[in-house]
């Protein structure tokens, strides 16, 4: 098939250099709009989960990106002067520029055809195509021209706005002030040894009442990083991007689509769907909508559906939003949660960082936030109680269940077997 992809983010060029993978003889291109050494955005966040499925897939890509990862473990909250840490999985951060180098370099290795500068408006630019994957983002021309896909886009109460920082945050660490006109919080992290992304955010009256909507990006990073100067340590907050534009105050638009193909033409990530930064999952969703789709395409994919690109894409689209169901209600209430801040924010800082890390629960609305807390105390009690019951009941077993076996004649060590029994357990 000759395929071309508009958007050369990681999605993108994932989706290509599997599908020359899987099959040489297809012609991949990829058109980004952006250049090479310049792309939108700061710093991406894999889970380990994600990574092995990389590894999986492509051994000497994910190679590279584990390599080129600036990689933590623990979160830190930072709330009324109440400083709570928690251990946390891998999570390995990398810089978008970086990212999309290491995938573009292996996606050219294996034959793409990457072509930078390339803006694509709209699918009649490309007549000859047997196969157009919309991967151009969440404000994606490609779907907004097609017209067929049933969009709908709804905005988030809150504003947020985008920077970096010079101070390298060590593990992921959120920062609450509290200003004459309300919460503003940023989420902090570093993704090399130099620089880590801020993103910052507040309610919409909060954003008015301190002024931000007449303000440059200059001087609301300036604000900003007087705000948070505690744990900027004199460090600077940063709003421009490599691709020169500059950070700017916006709610975030939650993407979703009726359908994610017509006719040859089919969404990948965030042009397909969106999920709340908050929860930190959205390059990892959209690799995994790359790496499924390369594979319904693959070549004994396509002749177990009888070889139809439409059963392909369909099945796509099936295996996806099935996978998706629990991520993007989770990202919603995540959103919901901080946009609800004011209702937590007077609990003890002790409730406040339990629901902050529960926020992700459909529960937590329509519950009392004291109740909240409590059933998840409970919870927690019963689940360690569970275990220390699994791992007594583990040793007592090993140890009566020796004893109440008579030793074989003339076998000295069964005593000696009971006694290593008691004192390992």
């Amino acid at each position: 098939m000759k395929i071309d992809c508009v958007g050369g983010g990681p999605a993108g060029l994932y989706f290509a250099l599997l599908t020359k993978l899987h099959d040489p003889r297809h012609t991949v291109t990829v058109f980004e709009r952006c250049r090479a050494d310049s792309t939108y955005g700061l710093g991406v966040s894999l889970a380990q989960d994600i990574l092995d499925s990389l590894r999986s897939n492509d051994a000497e890509s994910a190679q590279e990106i584990e390599r080129a990862g600036f990689r933590w473990q623990r979160q830190e909250v930072y709330f009324r002067g109440h400083r709570a840490t928690y251990d946390g999985d891998d999570i390995y951060n990398i810089s978008r520029q970086q990212l999309v180098d290491i995938l573009a370099a292996r996606a050219a290795s294996l034959g793409v055809d990457i072509r930078y500068g390339h803006e694509v408006l709209s699918t009649r630019e490309l007549p000859d195509s047997d196969l157009i994957v919309a991967a151009d983002g969440a404000n994606s021309r490609i779907r907004r021209t097609a017209g067929k896909f049933q969009t709908s886009v709804s905005e988030g109460s809150n504003k947020y706005i985008w920077l970096a920082s010079t101070k390298v945050f060590g593990c992921f660490t959120y920062l609450f002030a509290r200003t004459e006109a309300g919460w503003v919080w940023a989420y902090a992290y570093g993704f090399t040894p130099e620089l880590s992304t801020f993103i910052v955010e507040c309610s919409a009256e909060t954003w008015d009442g301190l002024g931000f909507p007449a303000m440059s990006t200059d001087e609301s990073a300036a604000v900003l990083q007087r705000l948070f100067a505690d744990h900027l340590e004199g460090k600077r907050l940063i709003g421009a991007f490599p691709d020169g534009t500059s950070a700017r105050w916006q709610s975030f638009r939650t993407i979703t689509n009726r359908r994610w193909h017509e006719d040859n033409v089919v969404l990948l990530g965030d042009a397909a769907h969106t999920a709340h930064f908050s929860i930190g999952g959205g390059t990892k969703l959209a690799l995994e909508d790359a790496i499924t789709l390369a594979a319904t395409l693959a070549p004994g994919s396509l002749d177990q559906g009888g070889g139809s690109l439409g059963q392909a894409l369909t099945a796509y689209e099936s295996r996806r939003r099935a996978d998706l169901v629990r991520p993007l209600a989770e990202a919603q209430c995540s959103a919901a949660w901080l946009e609800n801040l004011p209702r937590y924010a007077r609990l003890d800082p002790q409730v406040f960082t339990a629901l902050l890390h529960l926020r992700r629960s459909p529960l937590l609305p329509v519950m009392p936030p004291r109740l909240s807390y409590l059933l998840h105390q409970a919870t927690e009690r019963s689940a360690a109680l569970n275990e220390i019951r699994t791992r007594l009941g583990r040793a007592t077993k090993t140890v009566y269940g020796r004893r109440m076996s008579p030793p074989r004649d003339g076998d000295s060590r069964a005593s000696t077997d009971d006694r290593t029994a008691v004192s390992s357990g």
